[in-house]
Parts: C-alpha cells; structure tokens; sequence
C-alpha cells in the first residue's frame, strides 16, 4: 500500500460540505466515486478539515492508500480527467503511511470575503456576502485583534460541536480593504464547528456599532455564544491555507 497525500481546490456552492452525508452529495463523496471509476475501487480517503455546506476552498489537502503505486503526476492528470470542473487536484505527493493529513496539520488559514457594493453583483454572489451597510474598519481590526491569543472559544462555536476541548490559539486575525471588498483573515492551530462564521459575524456586529468591539473578552470569559454576532452566510467563507 501506498499512501498520497493529494491538494485540490473546490468551488462548495454545489456540495454539502466535504465529509459524506445521507442528505447531500460531498466533495469526499464525489472524489471517492472518481476513484472507483478510475481505479475499481474506492479508497477512504481523509480530509484536513470538515467544511460546512457552501463553504469553498482554494487550498484543500486528503490523504488516501493505493493498492499499487502511481506516479503523482498520473493521479492529478487522472482525476482531473474525470471530476467536475468545480473541483480540481493540484498536486499530489507520495507520503509515509503514518502521515495523516489531519493530526499533522499545525494550522489553518481562513479568508471571508464581504462586498460592501449597495448593488450586489450577479458574478460574485457565490463567493461573497453582500453587505452594504456602514462598517467602522477601525474598531472591527480592534476586534480582531482581541481574539489573537490562546482562548477558550466555546462562546465563538456552534452547539453541534463534536469535541469537547474548545481552546484554540489564533495567531492571526485581521481585516483589510481590498477595493469594493473587505477580506477578513484568520490563521489558528485549529478551528471550531462553525467559529470562523460566528467570529466573523461578530466582527460584523462590531463594525456597525451593534456590539461593543471589546466583547470578545466577555465571550471568553463566561462562554455565551448570545453576547456575539449572526453566524455569517457560508458562501463567503474559503478555506485558503493548510500549514503543516
């Protein structure tokens, strides 16, 4: 047996998320039915993160045993031949079999994507959220920059949660004006269910004074997730960067 570790990009607006499901087609579902078409079988093959529904990534990395080996270059050329255009390898390397490309990831980098436009634009609806409202940039970097750190984000995450260790260290966290655009960007050792989302919605809340902008504080200390913002809309959300 020969383990790979292969990187795709993939556009999520067509997928429930990467992990297979009974309710939706996955991004794991549909590589693994490639597969089968290409090799006869159907490896298992393990992703670094479980994104939710909608949510894109421009760098993704699963790891997956062949009963022979082939050449990496075969295996990006072959799958590319047979998946959809919304999802794409780009390199694939031959690992040790112990590698797994979950545990041995050191970090992870988000980017959220916001279009302050009054008039939404039909060509990036899919890969942003519209909103058109007035944001003070100032106080929503100073809350970004409460949330580097070592934290407790329990009051940052969903409920469905599936861990119960909810410490994460946030080694970067900042919000940038690029044009039309607002790109908000997060760099952790890991993340929770939900938590970009829920970080981001409150920095949202912030920006337009709703929420006090030193409220990260508070959520850390007493673990209310009622004291934060909306869980923003997943079709803005890339998972762009996987450290290892």
């Amino acid at each position: 047996m020969q383990r790979y570790l292969l990187k795709i990009a993939f556009d999520g607006t067509d997928y429930h998320g990467w992990q297979v499901q009974p309710n939706g087609i996955t991004v794991q579902e549909k590589l693994q039915s490639v597969m089968l078409s290409l090799y006869g079988y159907a490896p298992d093959v393990t992703g670094c993160s479980r994104t939710d529904s909608g949510v894109h990534a421009n760098e993704f990395y699963c790891h997956f045993d062949l009963e022979k080996k082939i050449e990496p270059t075969g295996i990006v050329n072959g799958l590319n031949s047979v998946l959809p255009i919304d999802i794409r390898a780009l390199s694939c390397t031959e690992v040790k079999n112990n590698f797994h490309c979950r545990y041995n990831a050191v970090g992870k980098n988000y980017i959220y994507r916001i279009d302050r436009r009054k008039i939404s634009d039909p060509f990036n609806l899919r890969y942003c959220y519209n909103y058109s409202g007035k944001l003070s940039i100032s106080d929503m970097q100073f809350f970004c920059n409460t949330i580097i750190g070592k934290h407790d984000f329990v009051g940052f995450s969903s409920s469905k949660r599936s861990v119960t260790d909810t410490v994460r260290t946030v080694s970067h966290c900042s919000i940038e004006e690029d044009g039309d655009f607002l790109i908000f960007s997060i760099t952790a050792d890991g993340f929770l269910y939900n938590m970009v989302r829920i970080i981001v919605g409150t920095c949202i809340a912030v920006g337009s004074g709703r929420i006090d902008k030193n409220i990260a504080e508070k959520i850390f200390d007493n673990g209310d997730r009622t004291l934060g913002g909306a869980t923003a809309p997943a079709q803005a959300l890339f998972l762009n960067r996987v450290f290892y």
